[in-house]
């Protein structure tokens, strides 16, 4: 019988088998590096487009967030105008009331009196003058205690000046009277 020897075979056969193994190993690495490839521009792509949105997102809440300061700047100042639109309306009922005041004030002072000074700061009233006893002083509380617009008067001090003349040039007594002014409504100012 006659030999063959299969070896150079068998060596073309191995060269071969090894040829596509390192084929199939470098297809196997392309494949995954072009996988890794498409995976991460498939990630960074929709990375990116949540960036995007969340920009988006972002440049709406800081134009909410002005909108928002404005609203309550623009809250801010019609609190403000309401709240001198309230202390116009309370002037305009005062108004009318103030005349009553003054005209008080005259009714209600006693002869032998002069007044130096009145202020008003909200509902009191301050009164400063002179008279020429303490009873007349005693007189214009008890007259401001009965009057219809002013009320509640408090002495603060009664002293006698030397320098100081009363109107037919004898001794005065300086005083401070305050009082309180009240409030009518219109209802009642046009029932009198």
């Amino acid at each position: 019988m006659p030999r063959i020897n299969l070896l150079p075979w068998r060596d073309e056969q191995r060269e071969k088998r090894r040829n596509q193994f390192y084929m199939a190993l470098g297809a196997a690495a392309a494949g995954s590096g072009l996988v890794i490839l498409v995976g991460n521009l498939v990630f960074s792509n929709i990375i990116d487009h949540q960036n995007d949105r969340n920009r988006r997102l972002q440049n709406e809440i800081d134009a909410l967030n002005i909108r928002i300061e404005e609203i309550l700047n623009l809250e801010g100042k019609k609190e403000r105008l309401l709240a001198r639109m309230e202390i116009i309306e309370q002037l305009q009922r005062s108004r009318p009331g103030i005349v009553h005041v003054f005209e008080e004030i005259v009714t209600t002072l006693p002869d032998g009196m002069f007044l130096t000074s009145v202020k008003q700061t909200g509902s009191r009233l301050q009164i400063i003058g002179a008279a020429e006893s303490n009873t007349r002083v005693s007189a214009l509380m008890r007259n401001i205690d009965a009057s219809e617009w002013l009320g509640s008067p408090d002495l603060e001090v009664v002293e006698v000046k030397a320098s100081r003349s009363g109107p037919d040039g004898s001794r005065a007594s300086e005083f401070t009277v305050f009082a309180k002014t009240l409030t009518h409504t219109a209802e009642e100012e046009e029932s009198e």
